[in-house]
């Protein structure tokens, strides 16, 4: 028989592994991740300080952050920070359980790997877990009334316990209800109503965040309205103060029309020129005698005004700003109840804004900030964050989106769990106990999906310096019968509480999502039995031909010298 010479498939550049050498590469590279942000979980965690090559700095426990800016070779470990940011997105909280939990899958999926097992099995176990999981976390869900929360004043007692368990493991926690009071008070005041008990709140179109260094955090606070960068066009003789102001948005210059596309007209006389003038100052005119028929207080431009409708409209006692976001517009107009107006000439009544109950142009620093604020019923708010410093306020800022999305998140699913890894507890212990029902192969990997869900509680007992064996073996004989699904740890103390009576809650939605993200993306990784790497990107269809070489010459070798024809 004559021997064949080997066939090459893959060119030599490439590099490939195969087999359970990329799966033990993947779990110790997922481990490794997760090793980086436990530490940052609970109440009691400790903050990472990552620096930039620029020399800039970022202080933070938040898990979506820090992973955000880790710059990270392995495929595995970056698909790993593709989970929070996916939780970051969809949720806005859970970013560093998500990391924890499917880091622990992994890690216990690496005994079967070891011992052969065929990763479908284990991922079947997985699923199975899942659904299970998701069961339990149904089954001990408190659903909440929305309805009772009402404004600001007597807000629902299960939504600050939840938004303050939430951001209690932050920096601001230390800062009590503040961050707390805050968020809930953004979100119901920019909560649209669905019907049915339930709200949805656009955080990023229509809460902003205002971060003003100077003063102390305790003068943060949530205004009725808006604030913006920007002062009046002509501060001498345009008020800077209005009660009640009769607010019209345009989002169109107010200043001569140039022609569309570049037109040229030749003048003979001097007559012509001025009646040229005139033309423009006719126009300007009519169109603010257009926008003044409706006695505005406030004119407010994303485009251009010019010098003369500035004179026309601070004759008429009208303040005018221009140049302003189309983002705060729109804030605005959901604020004041106005309509943004594309041409003057079609403006009604009903498009000007008088739900605001105050106009006023303040300086704060260096810089001059318009409020329109005591708004009647203003979908759309500002966040005023004041702090120390720059870095203060961005860690602030962080903490409270992650509280405003809890909040979203209560409005939206108004359900809730305990906190304080009782859930994840509850889980384990019932998954415990159907593992035994389990048949053939599976049943193994189910177990050590429950056992992977004390990851959490584990961590948190950790974070607080406590002896994880005893309190650990203390939590879970009181989960075992399942006679108590509601008790946890207390992270700040590490005592074993029942988190109803110390109001340390999780959201529903959050933690199904937590579940879901990990686990799948644990069998996402375990079934990747091949890594190609190496492989040039496509160039696209259509991008030209190839660059002319270069002559190099020994003296600059980067200039390219002409080539004579």
């Amino acid at each position: 028989m004559a021997l064949h010479a080997p066939v090459l498939v893959l060119k030599d550049s490439l590099k490939r592994e195969s087999g359970a050498k990329v799966q033990h590469g993947n779990i110790q590279a997922a481990k490794a991740v997760s090793d980086i942000i436990r530490t940052t979980l609970g109440p009691r965690s400790m903050l990472k300080m990552l620096l930039d090559a620029s020399g800039g700095i970022v202080v933070t426990n938040d898990g979506n952050a820090i992973l955000r800016e880790l710059d990270i070779a392995h495929p595995a470990a970056k698909s790993m920070i593709e989970l929070s940011r996916t939780q970051d997105e969809e949720v806005g909280d859970g970013t560093t359980s998500v990391i924890v939990l499917a880091g622990e899958m992994l890690h216990v999926a690496e005994t079967f790997i070891e011992k052969n097992y065929h990763p479908t099995v284990i991922c079947r176990a997985y699923s199975r877990a899942l659904e299970d999981a998701i069961a339990v976390l149904d089954k001990i869900a408190m659903p909440v009334d929305v309805n009772d929360l009402g404004m600001y004043h007597d807000v629902g007692e299960a939504m600050l316990g939840l938004v303050k368990s939430s951001i209690g493991t932050k920096f601001t926690g230390q800062f009590g209800d503040l961050i707390a009071d805050l968020a809930i008070d953004a979100t119901t005041t920019a909560g649209v109503d669905l019907g049915q008990g339930m709200r949805e709140v656009d955080i990023k179109k229509y809460i902003k965040v205002e971060k003003i260094p100077g003063g102390q955090l305790e003068d943060s606070k949530v205004l009725k309205g808006v604030m913006f960068n920007k002062d009046v066009v002509a501060p001498g003789k345009m008020r800077r103060k209005i009660v009640n102001p009769r607010i019209i948005l345009l989002d169109c210059p107010v200043e001569y029309k140039k022609g569309e596309n570049q037109t040229n007209a030749e003048l003979m006389s001097e007559e012509d020129w001025k009646v040229l003038l005139d033309m423009e100052e006719e126009y300007i005119k009519n169109l603010c005698v257009q926008i003044l028929k409706f006695k505005p207080d406030l004119v407010i431009t994303e485009k251009g005004l010019s010098d003369m409708a500035m004179h026309y409209l601070s004759k008429a006692g009208v303040s005018a700003i221009r140049r302003l976001r189309k983002t705060d517009n729109n804030r605005i107009a959901k604020a004041c109840g106005a309509v943004i107006v594309n041409r003057p000439e079609e403006l009604q009544e009903s498009d000007v804004g008088t739900r605001a109950g105050l106009f006023e142009v303040k300086k704060i620093g260096d810089e001059f900030f318009s409020f329109i604020i005591e708004c009647k019923d203003p979908k759309a708010c500002t966040v005023l964050l004041r702090g120390a410093s720059k870095d203060i306020l961005n860690e602030v800022e962080r903490n409270l989106q992650d509280a405003m999305s809890v909040a979203r998140n209560i409005l939206k699913n108004p359900k809730l769990l305990p906190g304080g890894g009782a859930s994840e507890l509850t889980v384990s212990a019932t998954l415990k106990q159907k593992s035994s029902s389990v048949e053939g192969v599976e049943k193994w990997p189910y177990e050590a999906a429950a056992l992977a869900f004390e990851a959490i509680p584990r961590t948190l007992l950790q974070n607080c310096g406590l002896n994880v064996i005893r309190t650990m073996t203390q939590l879970q004989g009181k989960h075992a019968n399942g006679e108590n699904p509601w008790v946890g740890v207390d992270g700040r103390t590490g005592d074993i509480v029942d988190m109803k009576e110390r109001k340390i809650w999780d959201s529903y939605s959050v933690k199904a999502q937590t579940f879901k993200t990990a686990i799948e993306s644990a069998c996402m990784l375990l079934r990747i039995d091949d890594i190609v790497s190496g492989i040039k990107k496509k160039q696209a269809p259509g991008a030209g031909a190839p660059k002319q070489p270069q002559i190099e010459t020994g003296e600059d070798a980067d200039t390219e010298q002409m080539i004579p024809e």
